[in-house]
């Protein structure tokens, strides 16, 4: 066992955990912070994705104790304009149906605008790559996406 030192949506935390421990698992289990899901364990379907250092990170494949003293925020921990835009959109275009993915999906779509304010059909299925719907609202994601964005240039 390490003691891990992370700041998570602000706030600092010291765990401890196995060199191997998964962020994930540190959020959930030791931090509480359940919004961050497990949907593959292999980086594979975006369920697990925060943002570290403000860049979208699979949390399920990234040792607690390789973060250091990197910023993580979670989907509980969104606050930005961005962020805020993104949610809005959401719900404006009613794209969740299952919701498993959708915090995956909403850290993504942030890191996005946030880079790029004004993506592109090309720069949103670049960047949502490897966020899987198992309902299939990929249509409405980029829609969601587009009306942030819009949101964001008003």
């Amino acid at each position: 066992m390490t003691t891990v030192s992370l700041n998570v949506n602000g706030h600092a935390h010291k765990v401890d955990a196995d060199a191997d421990t998964p962020l994930l698992w540190v959020l959930r289990d030791d931090i509480g912070l359940t919004g961050t899901k497990f949907g593959c364990g292999v980086a594979q379907c975006g369920a697990c994705t925060v943002h570290l250092d403000g860049q979208p990170a699979r949390s399920c494949v990234t040792p607690a104790t390789a973060v250091g003293g990197r910023k993580v925020t979670t989907i509980e921990g969104l606050q930005s304009r961005a962020a805020k835009a993104v949610q809005k959109a959401w719900i404006e275009h009613d794209v969740v149906q299952c919701g498993y993915c959708q915090s995956g999906q909403i850290m993504s779509a942030t890191a996005l605008l946030e880079q790029n304010p004004k993506p592109s059909d090309e720069d949103i299925d670049h960047a949502m790559a490897g966020n899987i719907c198992r309902c299939a609202t990929y249509v409405r994601i980029r829609a969601a996406i587009h009306a942030a964005a819009g949101q964001l240039s008003a």
